[in-house]
């Protein structure tokens, strides 16, 4: 794993080249830091505004994320770019609407165990419990750590009929525990989706695509990403264990690559600008 900005001569030749070009990010802990309350996570206007460039001036843009796809839609406030909820059980975008029909059928089941998450976890204080309809998840950042392993009992307790049926799987990420359905349905699979969407345009040539996240859930969007063409970005710092080839140290600086790309972006229209007019 090399830091992103040491190979910068290398990719920016590849984005040069590139007839299809893609930048896909995490939003909570990649484009914002990572908040106590999910609600408290919000995107800067400068980072809305510099997406909002590159998705208009030659780069797909798209955002992957364990948030409900209305909720990310909200946030992000973006249009014209792919946005990937529940962590790519719901993807809207320019011409795509995919909804997972197995996530889709178990949203009653996650509903009751929200309610019943809610009924039992809901005094510790800091427990924060999002029913997101296809998942659910349940964040402990906010508790006390004395606290911390009851919750996970009670979780645990809560939602085990429903594991050994084999209704539900669980996952955890930066202190949460999720609960989604029992389908092999995660990121990598919603970059897939999203990339053969975009290559049905046509356009012959290479790819370049980024894809920038900080959680143990990026880790299957790294994987899945093309060979070559592929640039799988961690941000938070240096992970011998991540699948991502390259590391950027924060939210911060994941807005100092995206006004780099905007400067190659500009580079790329001007060539093309002068090429026409000869």
């Amino acid at each position: 794993m090399l830091p992103f900005f040491d190979c910068w001569p290398v990719f920016s030749r590849d984005f040069r080249a590139a007839a299809h070009r893609l930048l896909l990010a995490d939003y909570d802990g990649t484009l914002t830091p990572i908040a106590g309350r999910p609600g408290d996570a919000r995107l800067s206007p400068e980072v809305r505004a510099k997406l909002g460039e590159l998705a208009a001036t030659g780069c797909a843009v798209g955002i992957v994320s364990g948030r409900a796809i209305a909720e990310l839609q909200r946030l992000v406030g973006i249009g014209g770019i792919f946005y990937a909820g529940n962590h790519g059980l719901e993807i809207e975008g320019p011409g795509l609407s995919y909804i997972n029909p197995e996530g889709a059928a178990s949203r009653e089941l996650i509903g009751e165990l929200a309610q019943s998450l809610t009924a039992e976890m809901g005094g510790i204080p800091g427990i924060v419990i999002e029913d997101k309809g296809p998942s659910l998840s349940v964040h402990y950042r906010l508790v006390a750590e004395a606290e911390q392993p009851r919750a996970a009992a009670l979780f645990r307790q809560i939602t085990a009929p429903a594991r050994e049926e084999g209704k539900i799987r669980l996952t955890s990420g930066k202190k949460v525990w999720e609960v989604r359905p029992p389908v092999d349905w995660h990121k990598g699979k919603a970059v897939t989706v999203i990339l053969e969407k975009i290559k049905e345009s046509g356009r012959r040539g290479s790819s370049c695509t980024v894809y920038l996240g900080d959680d143990a859930t990026d880790e299957d969007a790294f994987r899945a990403l093309p060979r070559p063409g592929g640039w799988g970005i961690l941000v938070g710092g240096y992970s011998p264990s991540s699948a991502a080839g390259y590391y950027l140290g924060s939210p911060a600086e994941v807005a100092g690559l995206l006004d780099r790309l905007r400067g190659l972006l500009g580079g790329i229209l001007a060539r093309a600008g002068k090429d026409r007019q000869k």
